[in-house]
C-alpha cells in the first residue's frame, strides 16, 4: 500500500489558526527572508548564514506551508537545498551565463519569448510564492525593478493579435498564480479574444510553495477559458503533501489537465530510485511526469549541476521500470537560445535495409523486420503537406527529409568556402537548393 499523505507544519506556526494557515494570501505576507527569520524553523549551517548575509545573491522568500516540509535538523534534506541559499552559489563555473537560453535575444517585445514558430513564452510577473536557487531567470525573476507593467502588457498582446502563426500561448515569470486575481483573469479573457490561440498553458510552482492559493473559486475561473494545460513544479516526493493532493484535486475535477516539471540537481534529485518514487507519487495525485531538465547554466547554480549521462541513467531506470506515462521526457535546453532537445538512451543497437536491432529495459535484444513493399508517403498529394505553413528558416532536419534542401549551412560557411567561385560552380552543377533563408542561418 502506498505510504499515506500527511501535512506538517512547523513548530514555531503550531498556534496559528487554521483559518489564517490556509489563506493564500496571509503565507505570502508571512515569507521567511532573513536569518532570524529562518533560523526560527532550521538549524542553519555556517554556509547558509553566510549566503543569507551576502549582498546581491539571488532573491530568498519562502512561504511558511514550505519551509515546514524541511527537517529542520537534515543540512542536506532535499526540499532545504532548492531554496535555501549556500555559500557555493558565490563559486563561478565554467560555461556559466546570464541568459543561458537566450531568452532576451527572442524577445520581439520585452516579455515575450517566441522561440518556436507556433508558440511563445509570456512572462507576466517577476515575482514568486519562493525563489527556487537554481532559477534559470534569476536575471530578472524576485526584482522589485524588473517588473512588467501595463504597457508591456499591452504590447505582448498586440504582438499575438498580429502574429497568426502562434496557436499556443505559455503563461510564466515569475509564477502567474500569484497575481491579483482580477489581473489573471483579465489576461486570460484578453488571450482568449485573439482567434488564432488555440490553448493556453500555465507553468506555476504555486501549488507546491502555496497550495492553499488552488482555491475552489481559482478552478472554476481557470475552468472558463478551456483548453487550459497547467504544469507544476515538484522536485522531490518529500513536496508531495496531503495539501498539494488536494490542490491537484481540485484542478483535475474542473478539467484541467496537469503535467509536471523537474530539474535535475545534484545532492536533491539525482537518483533514479527517487526519481521513481517521485514519478509514481506524482500520477497518484493525476499529474502525469513531462519533462525532467538538466540543470541550466545559469549563475549561482553549479553546484546542483549533473552529468547528462546521470539524466540519461535515470530515464534507463525508468522506462519499463515503471508505467510508460510516469517517464518524463529527459530535457537539455541548449545553450544559446537552441530550445529543448530531448535526450535518452539508445534502444536501436542497429539497422540495415530490411530489418532493424532494439533492446528493451532488461537488455532483450531483437530484431524488427521492415516492411518489403511500402508505398512511401507522398506529399504532392498530401493536403496536410500541402497547406503547410512553416516559418522561414524552421524547417530544420524536417526540410532534409522531404526533399526541400540538401544541406543546412552554418552562417557564413558561403564566404568561407568561396575560393575562386568553387562552391558557385558545384551549386550550380548540383542545382543544390539553399536553405531558403539567404543567408544560410539555421536559428
Amino acid at each position: 500500500m502506498p505510504t499515506p499523505l500527511i501535512s506538517k507544519r512547523a513548530p514555531i506556526y503550531a498556534d496559528v489558526p487554521d483559518e489564517k494557515w490556509n489563506d493564500w494570501r496571509w503565507q505570502l505576507s508571512h515569507r521567511l527572508n532573513t536569518v532570524e527569520d529562518i533560523e526560527k524553523v532550521l538549524n542553519l549551517t555556517e554556509s547558509e548564514r553566510k549566503a543569507l548575509q551576502t549582498q546581491g545573491l539571488f532573491r530568498v522568500d519562502v512561504t511558511p506551508y514550505f519551509i515546514s516540509l524541511i527537517d529542520p535538523e537534515d543540512a542536506n534534506d532535499p526540499v532545504r537545498k532548492q531554496i535555501i541559499p549556500v555559500s557555493e552559489e558565490l563559486n563561478a563555473f565554467t560555461s556559466m551565463m546570464e541568459d543561458s537560453l537566450a531568452e532576451d535575444r527572442h524577445s520581439p517585445v520585452p516579455g515575450l519569448v517566441h522561440r518556436y514558430p507556433d508558440r511563445v513564452l509570456m512572462l507576466v510577473t517577476t515575482q514568486c510564492a519562493s525563489y527556487c536557487r537554481y532559477c534559470t531567470r534569476s536575471r530578472i525573476v524576485g526584482d522589485p525593478g524588473q517588473t512588467f507593467n501595463r504597457q508591456d502588457f499591452e504590447a505582448q498582446i498586440d504582438y499575438l493579435k498580429r502574429t497568426p502563426q502562434v496557436r499556443d500561448v505559455l503563461l510564466s515569470g515569475g509564477d502567474p498564480l500569484v497575481l491579483a486575481p482580477k489581473i489573471l483573469e483579465e489576461l486570460l479573457t484578453r488571450l482568449r479574444e485573439i482567434p488564432h490561440i488555440e490553448i493556453v498553458r500555465i507553468g506555476s510552482r504555486v501549488p507546491v510553495f502555496m497550495p492553499m492559493r488552488i482555491t475552489q473559486e481559482l478552478c472554476d475561473m481557470l475552468a472558463k477559458f478551456h483548453p487550459l494545460w497547467l504544469n507544476i513544479h515538484v522536485n522531490h516526493p518529500n513536496e508531495i503533501s496531503l495539501e498539494l493532493a488536494e490542490a491537484t484535486d481540485r484542478l483535475s475535477r474542473v478539467g484541467i489537465p496537469l503535467g509536471n516539471q523537474s530539474v535535475l540537481l545534484a545532492g536533491v534529485n539525482d537518483c533514479v530510485h527517487m526519481q521513481r518514487e517521485l514519478v509514481q507519487k506524482l500520477t497518484r495525485i493525476r499529474v502525469r511526469p513531462y519533462y525532467l531538465y538538466q540543470c541550466d547554466l545559469v549563475e549561482g547554480s553549479g553546484h546542483f549541476r549533473t552529468p547528462v549521462a546521470k539524466g540519461i541513467e535515470i530515464i534507463e531506470g525508468l522506462r519499463g521500470h515503471t508505467s510508460g506515462y510516469a517517464v518524463p521526457q529527459f530535457i537539455v535546453d541548449a545553450p544559446g537560445g537552441g530550445g529543448k532537445i530531448p535526450v535518452m538512451p539508445n534502444y536501436m543497437l542497429s539497422m540495415s535495409d530490411h530489418k532493424v536491432i532494439v533492446r528493451n529495459y532488461e537488455g532483450f535484444v531483437t530484431t524488427y523486420e521492415e516492411p518489403t513493399e511500402y508505398k512511401s508517403h507522398d506529399p504532392k498529394t498530401c493536403k496536410f503537406c500541402q497547406s503547410k505553413r512553416v516559418e522561414p528558416g524552421q524547417t530544420g532536419l524536417t526540410g532534409l527529409l522531404d526533399g526541400e534542401q540538401l544541406f543546412i549551412k552554418p552562417e557564413g560557411f558561403d564566404e568561407l568556402h568561396n575560393r575562386d567561385g568553387i562552391q558557385h560552380r558545384l551549386r550550380d552543377e548540383n542545382k543544390w537548393k539553399p536553405l531558403g533563408i539567404g543567408s544560410g542561418e539555421t536559428d
